[in-house]
């Protein structure tokens, strides 16, 4: 899709990597709505503030029905617990799973029916190499990436003929308050990222690797699980 002329709503639009988002999606030529929270929160230049938690369904159809105009949603708004899936507080884990699974599906689902009014478009869901990598210490935001993960592959066959188009961006971590406790030399800068992303969307990409380290996880997929 052409992204100069788009009408984007970015989830966690305020800050991090969504933030990154926003920015070039103004520069690409695109109209943002950058959502938050605290819609006050947003302090991009041109970005159009919304109010939207992905765990709220009230929230997500009071946004759906603002930006009506949209062509392009990126899901991007997420956490990280840092909760074990035996060990940890259940809570915790039914948090990730609601917000990188049922969150993003159910902004999906309120604004799949405006896309489409809207003649088609794209979606974006802000995965993870966790998605494939499952790591005991990070074991709630694994399961709930890879969750995300075979939801995007079936929205994309869904939604498919109604003229949307659905990628995924795998990526380990970037340089952003969540991976703060990262080793620099470990981290990806977001801004790259953002723009790998938005190239993806831009040519109709199924899926977005967008460094070396989640390439060669995905590479090896297919060997013995240790």
């Amino acid at each position: 899709m052409n992204i100069n002329g788009s009408v984007a709503v970015v989830t966690g639009g305020n800050r991090g990597f969504g933030r990154h988002l926003v920015t070039q999606l103004l520069d690409r030529g695109a109209k943002v709505y950058a959502t938050a929270r605290r819609p006050e929160s947003v302090d991009v230049p041109g970005a159009v503030p919304l109010r939207l938690d992905v765990t709220d369904q009230e929230s997500v159809e009071q946004a759906a029905r603002l930006a009506s105009d949209a062509t392009l949603l990126i899901n991007n708004a997420g956490i990280s617990t840092h909760a074990a899936l035996v060990g940890g507080d259940l809570d915790q884990v039914r948090l990730e799973m609601e917000t990188h699974y049922f969150g993003a599906l159910r902004v999906i689902r309120a604004f799949a029916p405006v896309i489409e009014a809207n003649g088609g478009g794209g979606i974006l869901n802000v995965l993870s190499v966790l998605s494939w990598l499952h790591a005991a210490h990070l074991g709630a935001y694994s399961a709930a990436k890879a969750a995300a993960w075979a939801m995007t592959d079936a929205v994309r066959q869904e939604l498919s003929p109604k003229g949307i188009n659905v990628t995924a961006l795998h990526v380990g971590y970037m340089d952003t308050d969540m991976a703060a406790h990262i080793a620099p030399e470990d981290k990806t800068d977001p801004f790259l990222v953002a723009a790998a992303a938005l190239d993806g969307i831009a040519s109709g990409a199924a899926e977005v690797i967008a460094d070396e380290f989640s390439r060669n996880v995905k590479r090896g997929l297919a060997a013995s699980v240790g």
